[in-house]
């Protein structure tokens, strides 16, 4: 499928990402979007991404926009770059997707793009652009320095007596962000970096690196192990057993210790949150961080997003343990590895995640599917009771009730929640499990893997089967 438009920028196949096809929608961004003076760039350290980048600003550069080139940075702290000076940003990245595709996320001077910015460029595509002054370019190489020191200033020592492992693999600011936690007082063991680019999805881990992380943290010797994603806005987090908190938890504890009144969080997310009395009002979204921040910008107050992938937002001026914590309205790994390894201090990180509501999540994902027959499939369940019952017979339990705000939403008689999304812009089907314990979230995720498997392995959707 082409490069388009999902729940996070602009992505495809790295084979589609032609220098015409980059160029355009470069220029189409920077000809019907708010810009301010100059355009920040900054990718990733998947092999593509250096020379797309490159392509972003010759792009940039053609249509006379002065360019700062930031080199490889994590996406929240280049998108902090460009507020802070009334900037644009272009990052190139594909997130947690496999090495060969890649996207661009896209910032005006408030944020990230909103729907209707992207509409706005998708109309603008075609549109001529007539040449222009050469933009200038320069360097910016202290953008991970800047980032670093908004939590300097707001958790200046609080780590200190912790011992962190660090999984590095891939990720951009790797180095950094051991420096950074060293700053903040933890000791710190590097883990498992890798030249070769490695796609973690904090919202699908498999099993052979849930292994890896219990067996580094078996002797002991961690209070946590921590990482994130290849882009740096999605957090992993284990406790001192090398069990991954999931991120909606992470969301929990972090909004909960930064005092928010309102909380926005996706669908996906656990509905744990509404059973705290920590928070005056939760907002439930479609999935996609532009969801997020658009309820975000009509509420009032402290209020603060996150998704099930652990990415948080923060939308005010928040108290940290030592000073004041800016905003910064695009997801961001670090602030919840902070917020949760401060909170556990004294008695640790599985401790803190059994304070909140016995709700957990599990997620896989469905890989190389037709998304035309997933949505098929899920129209066909949807309307169809006889044929619902027969997918969730080897449950045990029945569908009460359906939400079909993103996909379909499926609540059991059992409180189990199952929740089916096709893939916005990767040929994937999304499955999310929320049940009253880890372990039988995970189990009811494995289960209805294999059944959608085979489902669709029958209808011929899943040609990899």
């Amino acid at each position: 499928m082409p490069p388009k438009f999902g729940t996070s920028g602009l992505r495809g196949l790295v084979s589609d990402l032609t220098a015409s096809f980059v160029t355009r929608y470069v220029q189409a961004f920077l000809s019907s979007c708010p810009v301010g003076p100059d355009l920040l760039i900054g990718h990733d350290l998947r092999p593509s991404s250096a020379g797309l980048a490159d392509i972003v600003m010759q792009g940039a550069c053609r249509m006379g926009v002065s360019v700062t080139i930031c080199g490889p940075v994590p996406t929240p702290a280049l998108a902090l770059a460009a507020a802070e000076r009334g900037a644009s940003a272009i990052m190139v990245t594909g997130s947690h997707i496999p090495a060969d595709r890649n996207g661009l996320k896209f910032y005006t001077p408030s944020g990230e793009i909103t729907k209707a910015q992207e509409a706005l460029i998708k109309d603008a595509l075609d549109t001529s652009v007539a040449p222009a002054r050469v933009g200038t370019v320069t360097d910016d190489t202290a953008v991970m320095a800047r980032y670093a020191a908004r939590y300097q200033r707001a958790y200046r020592d609080v780590l200190r007596g912790q011992h962190i492992g660090l999984y590095q693999h891939s990720a951009v600011g790797r180095d950094a962000l051991a420096d950074l936690l060293q700053t903040l007082g933890a000791e710190v063991t590097t883990l498992g970096q890798s030249d070769v680019f490695i796609p973690v999805d904090t919202e699908a881990l498999p099993g052979v690196l849930r292994q890896q992380l219990r067996a580094w943290a078996e002797p002991g010797q961690f209070d946590a192990i921590v990482s994130t994603d290849a882009d740096g806005d999605r957090p992993l987090l284990t406790d001192e057993y090398g069990e991954v908190v999931s991120g909606d938890i992470l969301g929990q504890i972090t909004a909960e210790a930064l005092g928010a009144e309102t909380v926005v969080t996706p669908l996906s997310s656990n509905s744990g949150v509404a059973l705290l009395d920590s928070f005056a009002q939760v907002i439930r979204t479609a999935i996609g961080s532009p969801f997020v921040i658009a309820e975000m910008q009509q509420a009032a107050g402290n209020v603060v997003g996150y998704e099930a992938n652990g990415g948080f937002i923060l939308g005010f001026t928040a108290q940290g343990a030592t000073g004041a914590l800016t905003p910064l309205m695009t997801r961001d790994a670090v602030l919840p590895i902070i917020a949760v390894l401060a909170q556990s201090a004294k008695a640790g990180v599985a401790a803190c995640v059994a304070t909140q509501p016995r709700r957990f999540t599990a997620t896989d994902r469905l890989q190389e599917v037709d998304l035309r027959a997933v949505a098929e499939f899920l129209a066909l369940i949807r309307s169809d009771p006889e044929q619902r019952a027969a997918i969730l017979a080897p449950l045990n339990s029945g569908c009460v009730a359906m939400d079909e705000t993103d996909g379909l939403r499926m609540t059991l008689l059992d409180a189990r929640i199952i929740h089916l999304r096709p893939s916005g812009n990767a040929p994937e089907m999304r499955i999310y499990v929320e049940a009253e314990t880890p372990q039988r979230a995970q189990q009811t995720c494995f289960t209805m893997l294999s059944l959608l498997e085979a489902a669709l392995a029958r209808c011929g959707s899943c040609p990899t089967l």
